[in-house]
């Protein structure tokens, strides 16, 4: 057997991975168009996962249950907002922040209309501070 009696064989079975991977690629655009953002202003502030910043005894443990670790892009919201569609799980992009962040935890009732950011440096969350942001949260389309 030669290379040329070869080669269109390979070109078929790349074509069949090009096909593949354009069937996965339009499903992914499909998934996307069904996804609408909302946009809102809240009040952000920071924690890392310290443990005086946590509970104690359980550091990285949200409400939601779930287990935080260091480096995850995770926010905590307060519960007017999951009343209004930042529920557990919900994407969301803030601004000044690269990337896009869940909602993996819920504060205390007292808070409204707050988030709170997970940084990995406590360096890096008090430079952050408290702010009044915008942020965009993923909501499902209603059409």
């Amino acid at each position: 057997m030669t290379n040329t009696q070869t080669f269109p064989a390979r070109g078929a079975w790349i074509a069949g991975l090009a096909m593949v991977f354009g069937v996965m690629g339009c499903a992914s655009e499909e998934a996307d168009s069904a996804v609408a953002w909302e946009t809102m202003e809240v009040t952000a502030t920071s924690f890392t996962l310290a443990e005086e910043e946590t509970k104690r005894g359980n550091v990285g443990l949200t409400a939601f249950g779930d287990q935080l670790e260091p480096g995850d892009k995770a926010i905590a919201v307060s519960r007017d907002l999951i009343r209004m569609g930042l529920t557990h799980g919900t994407k969301v992009r803030v601004e000044g922040l690269p990337g896009t962040y869940t909602v993996q935890d819920k504060m205390n009732k007292r808070w409204k209309n707050k988030i709170d950011i997970l940084f990995k440096k406590r360096s890096r969350a008090l430079e952050w501070g408290r702010q009044n942001i915008e942020i965009e949260y993923q909501v499902a389309d209603a059409s």
